[in-house]
């Protein structure tokens, strides 16, 4: 229902300013119930087409009319699942990333997903890591003591995860150097070179370089920008590849789209890789930056065999500065744990036992319900802003959270070309063949949200626009 009225702002008939139907309207003309009615204009405000006026209603808001949905990938050019060493696409990442390095300080770095500092409770972390190390003033000299993870932080994740529909003993927790080390732990454990890795296309471009690091093959699935990786695709997949080692994915806020996989997929999926008998990484790091009046449950939750091992981490919800990342590597456990502590041993106690304390907290809870406001603020800041500056056919649909957009530009554009005329203007853009290797994306970009959405943030966002207009020969917008 919510695509229904998404397809009638973009094709105007819903203009801007239009007031939608009541949740009393949606109820009589669907014949649906309050509940899925009012869920409707919450799905459609979380992708920032409708707005909320007290006491009045919902209106189509002024970045609607200037910005059609984001596309299904069976409405984009033929995409054939095909599969890949990945040769090169790690010197391509590295080479985007040195270009920056070498160009010294930006002036509006658009190109990471983190959030800003400034979004952080710096002096509420600063007086937990004091009083810590005030209670145990050793901690520091000692080095970690005989178990992989302190058992104080086990206990912790252990409860945290009971809250999202996830049991887990607490002994089968890891702590591990931020989330990018469990998803490689998870490989290395499931997988030697030459095997196949079904994956996401677009998805993160750490992971393209992990498979590549390793020697394996990949197999993109196309991945819808609303609900995630094509359950159907996965399937003819798992069908017609028998040599299929795992899936990886991340369902909640999928790095680049910023999908949110709906139950009904999560739950087939899981049953999909336990019937082909294919293990299957969740990496969960976005779930807390999701927007959302229910809890949502990770794939974990519909794993009955140990076929799901669930990958997390507090760095970017909690303290970048940590790295605390953790996993549970299900029927893996004990072989992950031996290429753990052959790898790079045991993390530092002193992390974990600020993690344990925090988290679940409720002034964790509390900083979580403001970081989401803000960040919501900023990504539809940075949605004006590209209604405003950005070449006519440009497409988005906000994603429900999460700290970027994925844009999709007129197919004249090329973002890696774009890439290299902002960023000599001091401007980094993270362009949209970083992501994938079958060449379908360089007419995307991703654009970080995490930063407060200054002047100087606007001006760059002009900047661009003026870019891709000079690219297709066009004056700018603005």
């Amino acid at each position: 229902m919510a695509a229904h009225f998404e397809q009638a702002i973009a094709q105007q008939s819903l203009g801007v300013g239009a007031r939608m139907p009541s949740v009393r309207d949606i109820r009589r003309l669907h014949h649906v119930s309050h509940s899925t009615a009012l869920q409707v204009l919450r799905v459609l405000e979380s992708r920032g087409l409708i707005e909320a006026r007290p006491r009045v209603g919902y209106f189509v808001s002024d970045t609607a009319l200037q910005m059609p949905a984001a596309r299904e990938p069976l409405q984009l050019a033929p995409f054939p699942m095909q599969d890949h060493r990945f040769e090169g696409i790690g010197e391509r990442a590295a080479e985007y990333l040195n270009k920056a390095r070498l160009k010294g300080p930006l002036k509006v770095d658009l190109g990471s997903a983190m959030p800003a500092p400034e979004l952080f409770d710096a002096k509420l972390l600063n007086q937990l890591a004091v009083a810590l190390l005030r209670e145990q003033p050793q901690i520091l000299v000692h080095g970690p003591s005989a178990p992989f993870t302190h058992p104080d932080f086990q206990a912790s994740m252990a409860r945290y995860a009971l809250g999202f529909g996830v049991r887990l003993a607490p002994m089968d927790i890891g702590a591990t150097f931020g989330n990018s080390e469990a998803v490689n732990l998870a490989l290395d454990a499931l997988t030697q070179p030459g095997d196949m890795v079904a994956i996401e296309s677009p998805t993160f471009y750490g992971i393209l370089q992990a498979i590549e690091a390793k020697k394996l093959q990949a197999l993109e699935i196309p991945s819808s920008p609303h609900t995630g990786m094509s359950i159907e695709a996965l399937e003819l997949a798992l069908r017609t590849h028998p040599n299929l080692k795992a899936v990886v994915v991340v369902p909640h806020l999928q790095m680049p789209q910023g999908a949110t996989m709906p139950d009904s997929h999560k739950k087939r999926l899981v049953a999909l890789c336990r019937e082909y008998r294919v293990a299957l990484i969740e990496d969960d790091i976005y779930r807390e930056f999701v927007e959302s009046d229910e809890v949502l449950k990770p794939c974990k939750a519909w794993d009955t065999d140990g076929s799901v091992i669930y990958c997390s981490s507090l760095s970017k919800s909690y303290a970048p500065g940590l790295r605390l990342g953790w996993m549970n590597a299900g029927r893996w456990q004990e072989r992950v744990q031996m290429i753990k502590f052959a790898r790079s041993r045991n993390l530092p106690v002193w992390p974990q036992l600020l993690g344990a304390r925090t988290v679940g907290s409720p002034s964790y809870m509390r900083h979580l319900v403001r970081l989401r406001q803000q960040l919501r603020v900023q990504r539809q800041a940075a949605a004006q802003a590209v209604a405003r500056y950005f070449p006519i056919g440009t497409r988005l649909s906000l994603p429900a959270g999460g700290l970027s957009i994925w844009l999709e530009l007129p197919e004249q554009i090329s973002s890696s070309r774009l890439y290299d005329e902002a960023l000599a203007v001091g401007i980094r853009v993270a362009p949209g063949d970083m992501f994938s290797n079958t060449g379908h994306y360089d007419h995307f970009l991703r654009l970080s949200c995490g930063m407060p959405f200054t002047d100087a943030v606007d001006d760059a966002y002009r900047s661009l626009g003026r870019m891709m207009h000079a690219q297709l020969g066009l004056p700018p917008r603005a």
